[in-house]
């Protein structure tokens, strides 16, 4: 998974929280107040608990409006399985969304690329869920949201594959009352981002937050969008402050 953001936090590899958030907190010199506080805002509000997936959407504007609907969610992770099409970002509907969530794209060739997806994922602990009306689903509103989960959606031809149904661990729908029987993929993905983030903030005990480190080092990630040739101040940074030297050769 060639994923800048993955090779973004190998450069920090050796550093602790205490010196992210000291590199933070200098860079934070070079862009207004403003912008420092609304970054301190929103990362309260980002989780990793849940993840959106998408298999192979080959429009656009779809997946890129699924972007948009993780940032505004508070959704900080979205993986994207590429098998049969490539993902291409559509600016006009991702309205900026990809410089403030973190998306890994599975597309190697000579893989099965769905598998790879899916086991990345469970190794970070989530349980598979796939968005499909099946004879084992569960409705959107009763499914456990106690572990992690990461939602998967697929193609607007044919739906997911065979082998993202047959991997997935469990299955989930949209209640609906029309005759129409499916919604389109980024309607989808909207409704039980919104239902399944109020769920989560509204549970008692769930720990659906960022980590003090995974934070910081969102936030170091987010400024480096926002500062011009921020990869060289970050680095003259470092340096003037006795920290570890930053391998921004990965990037």
């Amino acid at each position: 998974m060639p994923e800048v953001k993955q090779r973004y936090s190998q450069i920090f590899s050796n550093y602790n929280s205490a010196q992210k958030e000291q590199l933070y907190n200098a860079l934070t010199d070079f862009f207004s107040e403003n912008k420092r506080q609304l970054l301190d805002q929103n990362i309260q509000n980002r989780t990793k608990h849940l993840t959106l997936v998408m298999e192979d959407i080959f429009q656009s504007q779809n997946a890129s409006a699924v972007l948009r609907t993780a940032d505004c969610f508070g959704i900080q992770d979205v993986h994207i399985i590429e098998n049969q099409y490539e993902y291409t970002l559509n600016p006009d509907v991702a309205m900026g969304s990809s410089k403030w969530v973190n998306y890994y794209r599975y597309n190697k060739k000579n893989q099965n690329n769905t598998i790879a997806a899916y086991d990345d994922l469970r190794k970070k602990g989530y349980k598979i869920i796939a968005t499909l009306p099946h004879e084992n689903d569960v409705m959107l509103q009763d499914l456990d949201i106690s572990q992690p989960i990461a939602l998967v959606f697929g193609t607007e031809k044919t739906g997911l594959s065979d082998t993202a149904i047959q991997n997935a661990d469990a299955f989930v729908k949209i209640p609906m009352y029309g005759f129409t029987e499916s919604f389109n993929i980024s309607v989808s993905a909207a409704l039980c981002s919104f239902y399944l983030t109020e769920k989560m903030r509204n549970t008692e005990g769930l720990n659906w937050k960022l980590t003090e480190d995974e934070q910081i080092e969102q936030k170091l990630y987010w400024a480096r969008q926002i500062v011009r040739e921020s990869d060289k101040i970050m680095q003259k940074l470092s340096e003037d402050m006795g920290l570890p030297k930053l391998n921004l050769d990965r990037l």
